[in-house]
């Protein structure tokens, strides 16, 4: 079976609010065997929504619609489902009393608004919701599955998990599905797909999706089949073959980014780390303190963006930056060198270079980055030229520079 999901509100087609509702559902739905084949946000207009559950409903058997169940106008959910389904609203005097039972609990009178609240689609079975006032609605048309949830995701979670998912397990044939993410380092995606193209097209189960970002390719392996262990063969069968034609340009095959397996690697090896960074200004320290349990490997960083605070906190000489500039490889050696000896860190890691849009020379033109990774057995640096805007370098920068030590720590 198949599954379509739909975000309701016009705050989602703004910049400031996104719609994190269906990644939750998309995951617990793909644990039942059940593919997510499309996502749509619709604003809070009844006619386009009424529209889009009616399309939604001539091709998938679970339509979920999330948001737009409030008191207000313009929450238009109910009306919208209720007109496509061609089915009446009728009053629930026991939802009634419920919710405004929530407002005494709170010490305050229900407004006449939220009556709006207690209406149920002809045939639908209310969801309770403990977590807010609008109860989340349950609807079976001709073998399809239509669901009501609440927006807020402290609702709808707990409703999904309590009173959804076992109704979907009942509905549901059995069915599994099973998925591998191998993420590439600093690999073009054309080079990637060119080199393992001939294999996984041979293939419509598993099937596979390659996704780029900076300096990150992931590579989404998904099998379905009536057992768990025959999707897991499946899946397992095709990054069998596709695992030795990238090597080592693979640096995870659970979809870990980078940050993690070095984290994970340095704690192996009971070793710490420390950064020194110019032109990334903090981002490389921001990426490896995002994981949780950080603090049992990394010691801290330099953020040293002018010349002066290279040469004062990490010991870098005066003459080298004049003759060399900041934004060199004898630079990126020193930096990476004195975050290692002021922290006593086993393995230091230094970026110096020109992220743009100005700056740049003929010598270091913009994009130009030096990468340093001192360890117990020296001292490397890394020299790369990286195309983009601002924010592309600075993310390759970050990348590349995680990507280099992994590979220094073995």
């Amino acid at each position: 079976m198949n599954a379509e999901i739909v975000a309701v509100g016009s705050e989602l087609l703004t910049p400031r609010r996104s719609d994190t509702n269906s990644l939750y559902l998309t995951g617990r739905l793909n644990e039942l065997g059940v593919e997510v084949t499309t996502k749509t946000i619709v604003g809070d207009d009844r006619e386009r929504l009424r529209d889009t559950v009616r399309l939604a409903l001539s091709r998938a058997h679970i339509v979920i619609l999330t948001g737009g169940l409030g008191p207000t106008e313009d929450d238009v959910t109910r009306d919208a489902v209720a007109t496509a389904l061609g089915r009446n609203q009728l009053f629930r005097q026991d939802l009634c009393d419920g919710i405004e039972a929530r407002f005494r609990l709170r010490g305050r009178p229900m407004a006449e608004i939220n009556r709006r609240q207690a209406y149920l689609i002809e045939g639908a079975e209310a969801l309770p919701n403990p977590n807010g006032t609008a109860p989340g609605q349950w609807i079976e048309e001709q073998g399809r599955a239509v669901l009501l949830l609440p927006g807020p995701p402290n609702e709808l979670q707990p409703m999904f998990e309590e009173h959804c998912l076992p109704r979907l397990e009942r509905l549901l044939p059995k069915q599994a599905i099973r998925t591998r993410v191998l993420r590439v380092a600093n690999m073009p995606e054309s080079e990637v797909d060119q080199k393992i193209a001939p294999v996984y097209t041979r293939y419509t189960n598993p099937a596979t999706t390659i996704l780029a970002a900076a300096g990150d390719i992931q590579i989404h392996l998904r099998a379905r089949s009536g057992s768990v262990a025959e999707a897991t063969n499946l899946v397992e069968a095709l990054a069998a073959e596709i695992e030795p034609l990238l090597g080592d340009r693979i640096y995870s095959r659970n979809g870990d980014p980078l940050e993690v397996v070095v984290g994970g690697r340095l704690r192996e090896r009971g070793e710490t780390l420390s950064v020194a960074e110019s032109c990334t200004g903090g981002m490389l320290a921001e990426r490896i303190t995002s994981v949780a349990g950080s603090s049992d490997y990394f010691v801290g960083g330099f953020l040293v963006y002018g010349d002066r605070m290279k040469t004062a906190l990490l010991g870098v000489p005066e003459a080298l930056l004049r003759e060399h500039t900041a934004v060199s490889k004898p630079a990126a050696e020193a930096m990476a060198l004195g975050a290692r000896e002021r922290t006593g860190a086993a393995w230091a890691v230094s970026i110096t270079g020109v992220a743009g849009p100005s700056g740049g020379t003929e010598a270091a033109p913009v994009g130009t980055v030096f990468i340093g990774v001192a360890g117990p057995d020296g001292c490397r640096v890394h020299h790369a030229r990286h195309m983009g805007d601002r924010t592309r370098v600075r993310a390759l920068a970050t990348q590349t520079a995680l990507d280099l030590l992994r590979r220094r720590l073995g």
